[in-house]
C-alpha cells in the first residue's frame, strides 16, 4: 500500500536558482522507492514565516507525510524548526530524537517532528545523505503514524 507524501525543500540557494536541489530530488526518489506516493514537491526560500506558511498550505486537507529538507542547521537563515514549531499541533519528539541519533552529524540537526492537522511533518537536513539517513531512521513507523492520523488504525 502506498502512502501519500509531500516534500518541501527549504533553501535560499535552490529557490533563487543558484544551487541544484539534490536534497529534495534525492528525498523524492528515496520515498518513492520505499512505497510512498510523492504527490507534491515544492521549493521555498529559508525563513521562519516562509516555512510556517508553506507547511500550513501543504497540510490543508492532507493526510500523509510532509518531509522538509534544509534549514535545520546552525546557519543564520536556518529557521525551518522555528517555522515548523509555529504551526505544529502536536510534537512527536521520539521521531526527531531517533532521526538525530542516527549519525554523529545528525546530532547537529535541530529538526522537529509533529502533526499539523492530519499531516505528519518531519524536518530533515538539506544534504541528500543526511536527509535519507534521517528519514530511514523512522520510515518503518511512518505508515502506522499515518493510519493513526487518518483514524484507520483500529488496534489502539
Amino acid at each position: 500500500m502506498t502512502r501519500p507524501a509531500k516534500v518541501l525543500t527549504v533553501s535560499d540557494g535552490v529557490a533563487s536558482g543558484h544551487r541544484d536541489d539534490t536534497g529534495g530530488r534525492g528525498l523524492v526518489e528515496h520515498l518513492t522507492v520505499n512505497g510512498f506516493d510523492v504527490v507534491h514537491h515544492a521549493v521555498i526560500p529559508d525563513g521562519r514565516e516562509s516555512v510556517a506558511d508553506a507547511l500550513t498550505a501543504l497540510a490543508k486537507d492532507f493526510c500523509g507525510v510532509i518531509a522538509t529538507t534544509g534549514g535545520t542547521g546552525f546557519g543564520p537563515r536556518d529557521l525551518t524548526p522555528e517555522g515548523t514549531g509555529d504551526v505544529l499541533d502536536r510534537e512527536a519528539p521520539g521521531l526527531a530524537e531517533a532521526m538525530r541519533a542516527i549519525s554523529p552529524f545528525g546530532r547537529l540537526s535541530r529538526g522537529r517532528a509533529g502533526t499539523v492537522g492530519s499531516a505528519l511533518v518531519v524536518n530533515l537536513p538539506g544534504s541528500p545523505k543526511g536527509a535519507i539517513e534521517q528519514i530511514d531512521a523512522v520510515i518503518d513507523v511512518l505508515g502506522h503514524a499515518i493510519d493513526l492520523l487518518a483514524g484507520t488504525d483500529r488496534t489502539h
